[in-house]
């Protein structure tokens, strides 16, 4: 991880945490920079050796901006069209944060900016990153809205595939037949996009009902096994299909970065970078400048 400005940084992850934790600190990003560096060049026209334009999908109670202030000048400076975009912003977002929205409009949020994209850069075809529910999110589009004619490789990070059992949390509520009532009121306060996220919630089961990938798109998840957000760690991974999957630790056994870390951990930037690059399965990164452990 290179970060531009150490005060940035600390800032930024420590929002980060606090937002996926529920709190509101008065570091969150606001409405005058909702677009991380290098991103969103609309006169930007894919390279031969990258034809691919590639579009940063950010993660619940997140924003482009907060996800993407490093990977998106990393992949620029690579020589990439990056290319973000904001989702799934509600009453409770107080215009800051996204991914709280029902999934499936987020994912006709998403249709809707990938045809913009291909439309400017003139490209067939698009790659995707995502990170938590933005690694998610986009199987909708790929699956239900025609994305899968337009996605070339979806990379996840720490994506919440299969939904999280919340640390037990969905499993004692549903043992107190509390699911119900909690639904209702994630509905309520305007957070649907949350227990769409839970193991077992109706929307997960229709969505991967008819098996986790579609053919002709690639499909690679990065994970850590200290997330302690999609739990357990193992179901953002997938099953059939051109599937990836990689466990960080089995690259960098001492990485202690953690579920929010992902967006910021060098070993992960350099996997995406090799896969973005069609690279060798024997890759390894060098294992140092390791994201943060939340």
């Amino acid at each position: 991880m290179r970060p531009h400005n150490a005060k940035r940084w600390l800032v930024t992850t420590i929002t980060a945490a606090a937002c996926l934790a529920g709190t509101a600190v008065s570091a969150a990003p606001t409405h005058a920079e909702t677009t991380p560096p290098q991103a969103n060049n609309w006169n930007c026209r894919p390279s031969a050796a990258h034809p691919n334009p590639v579009v940063l999908v950010h993660g619940t109670t997140a924003n482009s901006a907060l996800n993407w202030w490093v990977l998106s000048p990393e992949l620029a400076d690579a020589g990439y069209c990056v290319f973000t975009f904001d989702y799934g912003m509600t009453p409770l977002s107080m215009g800051l944060v996204g991914g709280l929205g029902d999934i499936a409009r987020s994912a006709e949020t998403m249709r809707v900016f990938v045809d913009k994209v291909l439309a400017a850069t003139g490209a067939s075809k698009v790659d995707v990153v995502g990170h938590s529910q933005g690694g998610m999110m986009p199987h909708y589009y790929i699956k239900r809205l025609g994305g899968a004619a337009k996605v070339d490789t979806l990379i996840g990070l720490a994506p919440s595939n299969h939904g999280t059992t919340a640390r037990g949390l969905v499993e004692l509520a549903d043992a107190a037949r509390l699911t119900g009532w909690i639904t209702d009121a994630y509905t309520l306060l305007g957070y649907p996009g949350g227990i769409q996220q839970t193991v077992g919630s109706d929307f997960q089961k229709a969505l991967f009902a008819d098996g986790d990938t579609v053919p002709g798109v690639r499909y690679v998840v990065i994970q850590t096994r200290n997330d302690r957000v999609v739990t357990p760690y193992t179901n953002a991974f997938l099953q059939g299909g051109d599937v990836t999957n990689i466990l960080i630790q089995d690259q960098c056994p001492s990485n202690p970065v953690g579920h929010v870390g992902l967006a910021l951990d060098s070993p992960t930037q350099q996997n995406i970078l090799n896969q973005l690059g069609r690279g060798g399965p024997d890759f390894t990164p060098t294992c140092t400048d390791f994201g943060p452990s939340f």
